[in-house]
């Protein structure tokens, strides 16, 4: 399993090692103490299964308090995915990293907490799993504008398809302070 760091240290980009042949493949998607070798070290205590069309855009989500960590992959097709540092007094709040993550790569991404999530469906449809750190909590939840232009993230596909939470979400600048996560050298 190869760890990449990205433009956001804090962000993973995960490539496992794939052992196929004309029968098909296998890789291991998860273990423990390699995750905790790269500073994965909360635990997972919810996974979550999701199946979108082409062009739906899901986000910018995050919880606080009850701030989630999110391991990401996609089962089959193809998503744009997408974290966004929106930690209070970050030296990169505001900042996005972005990648394609398919059934071909197999490539997960590690979304902190404290960070936004989202992601477009660029396939026919996708099937997106992810594993998080804290349960869902409704009271807790928030969204961000997905075209906010602060953070102003280049998402594949013009005109999304939507939910009313993310067509109304708020822009980062609009967000209260206490509503997100503060940043610390350990976060």
């Amino acid at each position: 399993m190869e760890v990449v760091e990205t433009a956001l240290p804090e962000v993973k980009l995960i490539k496992p090692k794939i052992f196929g042949d004309d029968r098909g493949f296998f890789y291991e998607s998860f273990r423990k103490q390699v995750y905790q070798n790269h500073g994965i070290t909360l635990e997972f205590v919810q996974d979550n299964l999701s199946k979108s069309n082409k062009g739906v855009l899901r986000g910018l989500h995050l919880q606080n308090p009850n701030s989630q960590g999110k391991l990401v992959t996609v089962l089959s097709g193809e998503v744009y995915d997408v974290a966004v540092d929106v930690r209070v007094g970050s030296p990169n709040f505001g900042k996005s990293v972005g990648f394609y993550l398919s059934e071909h790569n197999k490539h997960q991404l590690w979304v902190p907490p404290g960070f936004a999530h989202g992601f477009q469906v660029t396939s026919e449809s996708a099937t997106f799993f992810y594993k998080c750190t804290d349960y869902y909590n409704p009271r807790s939840e928030m969204s961000i504008l997905w075209n906010d232009p602060k953070i102003a993230i280049d998402w594949p596909l013009p005109d999304p398809s939507l939910s009313e939470k993310d067509r109304t979400a708020l822009s980062l600048d609009s967000v209260e302070e206490s509503r997100l996560c503060r940043y610390t050298e350990n976060t």
